[in-house]
C-alpha cells in the first residue's frame, strides 16, 4: 500500500499497476478532466487505463483552488457549468472528508457601460436556464466584497450557487472511484506514440508508452497544456497552446466584513484581476497580458505591477499587500479560450477533452459523463456540438466561440 501526500491530500492506493497489453479505452492525462472520465467509464463497465507521466493531478489540476460556476455567455458553457455544479455538490457529499466545495459566490463586476449590458443579457440567460444569478449595483456589489470602490462600478452580477473547491481532493476523489470500479489508473508512464491505422482511414490501434504498448480501441485526450503533443503523435491537430498564470495568498485587511460572511470570487471584467477568500487568506491573481505562451510553471513576481495596477482603481486596499504561498500553473489555451470537446473526424476513436483555456475543473464532472457517451457511441445529454476539435481547421464553418465571462 501507497500513502503519499500530494497536494495536502493524503491519499491511500495500491502500488501501481503494471501497464496491460490491451484495454477498451486509453485516458491519456490524470488530471480532474481524465480523472473524471476514467470514473463515468468504469462505473459504466469499460475496460479504461489512464496514463499520467508524472503524479496524478499535477499538472493544471494542482492548483490550490478552482473556481466552479455556471456564470458563463455561451449556452454550452453554462449548461457545462451548472451539471458540473451538481456533480461536485453529489462528490463532496459522498467523499470522506469532502473536496473542500464553498458555495461563497461569484461577483462579476462591470466598469463599462458595454460591459454592464453584457453581464444583463448573460445573467438572463444563465436564469433561463436554470441558473441562480442577478445584476446588482455598486453599492451592492460593495456589501458583498468590501474590497471594492463601488465609485469606479457601473454594475455587477452576483451567483451564489457558485464557488471553489480543491482540485486535489476531486482529483484523489475520482482517482478512487475509477480504481474501485475496475480502472488502472498509472502514474509515471509517459506517453510516447499513439498507433493508428490503416493510412487511408486511420484509427486508433493502440498507445506506445514508458512502460511498454497497450493496444486499444479508443483513445482519450485530456493531456491539458501538452494536448497538441499527443495529438500529433496520432494525426490530428489540437490547437492548444500552454500558458502560465500565477497566484498568490495575503492576510485580508483588518475589519474586512462581506454582507454573506463570506467573501465571494470577485472578477473584474476589464483586466480579469481577481480575488476571493479561502481557509489560506485572500487568493489573489490576474491574466498577465505580457506573459508568454510557454511551460515555464516556475513562480516569479513578474505579475504582481498588472495586478496592483488593476487593484488600485477597483479595490485599492489590496495595494502592497504582503503576499505568500505564491503558485504558477499552466492554462491551456485555444484560440478563442473555449474546449475542445468531441470525436475527432480525423482519427477513427480519438476522443478529445481538452483547450479547456481556464474552465477545465469546473467543467471536468460534465465532460465526464459527454465523453464517456462519446466513447460508449451513446448521444450525450449535454450538448456539446459548439465545442468540435476540427473548428479552427482553414476548412471548417463551424463559428468560433464568444464568451465573455473569461478570466
Amino acid at each position: 500500500m501507497t500513502r503519499r501526500v500530494h497536494s495536502g491530500v493524503v491519499e491511500e492506493h495500491p502500488g501501481s499497476a503494471a501497464l496491460p497489453a490491451s484495454a477498451q479505452v486509453v485516458v491519456i492525462g490524470g488530471g480532474a478532466v481524465g480523472l473524471a472520465t476514467a470514473d463515468e467509464l468504469a462505473r459504466s463497465g469499460a475496460d479504461v487505463v489512464v496514463l499520467e507521466r508524472d503524479l496524478l493531478g499535477s499538472g493544471s489540476s494542482a492548483k490550490p483552488f478552482g473556481g466552479v460556476r455556471a456564470t458563463f455567455s455561451d449556452p454550452g458553457n453554462i449548461a457545462l457549468g451548472l451539471r458540473g455544479l451538481e456533480k461536485y455538490a453529489q462528490l463532496h457529499e459522498r467523499t470522506p472528508g469532502g473536496i473542500g466545495l464553498q458555495r461563497v459566490g461569484y461577483l462579476f463586476c462591470a466598469r463599462t457601460e458595454g460591459e454592464a449590458l453584457a453581464l444583463e443579457v448573460s445573467t438572463g440567460l444563465q436564469r433561463s436556464m436554470g441558473a441562480v444569478a442577478d445584476v446588482v449595483s455598486p453599492a451592492r456589489a460593495a456589501e458583498l466584497n468590501p474590497l471594492l470602490d463601488p465609485s469606479v462600478l457601473v454594475s455587477a452580477s452576483f451567483s451564489p450557487q457558485d464557488g471553489y473547491a480543491q482540485p486535489a481532493r476531486a482529483v484523489a476523489a475520482w482517482a478512487a472511484s475509477a480504481r474501485a470500479h475496475g480502472a488502472r489508473v498509472l502514474e509515471g508512464v509517459e506517453v510516447l506514440d499513439v498507433v493508428t491505422a490503416p493510412l487511408d482511414d486511420p484509427h486508433v490501434t493502440g498507445v506506445v508508452t514508458s512502460a511498454g504498448t497497450v493496444r486499444c480501441e479508443h483513445v482519450v485526450v485530456a493531456a491539458g497544456a501538452w494536448s497538441a503533443s499527443v495529438g500529433r503523435m496520432a494525426g490530428a491537430d489540437l490547437p492548444v497552446e500552454p500558458v502560465r498564470r500565477q497566484i498568490a495568498f495575503a492576510a485580508a485587511p483588518a475589519g474586512l466584513r462581506p454582507a454573506t460572511g463570506q467573501l465571494p470570487f470577485t472578477l473584474d471584467l476589464s483586466t480579469t484581476f481577481y480575488v476571493h477568500g479561502s481557509p489560506d487568506g485572500l487568493l489573489l491573481g490576474i491574466s498577465d497580458p505580457a506573459q508568454v505562451p510557454g511551460f515555464r510553471r516556475d513562480y516569479d513576481d513578474s505579475w504582481v505591477p498588472a495586478f496592483e495596477a488593476a487593484a488600485a482603481v477597483v479595490a485599492p486596499s489590496l495595494v502592497g499587500l504582503p503576499l505568500h504561498g505564491g503558485w504558477a500553473g499552466l492554462y491551456e489555451n485555444t484560440p478563442d479560450h473555449n474546449a475542445l470537446i468531441g470525436r475527432s473526424r480525423e482519427v477513427g476513436g480519438l476522443v478529445v477533452a481538452t483547450g479547456f483555456s481556464g474552465h477545465g475543473f469546473l467543467q471536468a464532472p460534465a465532460v465526464g459523463e459527454v465523453v464517456r457517451d462519446l466513447v460508449l457511441g451513446r448521444e450525450p445529454e449535454l450538448d456539446v456540438s459548439g465545442f468540435p476539435p476540427e473548428r479552427f481547421a482553414p476548412t471548417s464553418a463551424a463559428p468560433l466561440l464568444r464568451e465573455v465571462h473569461i478570466i
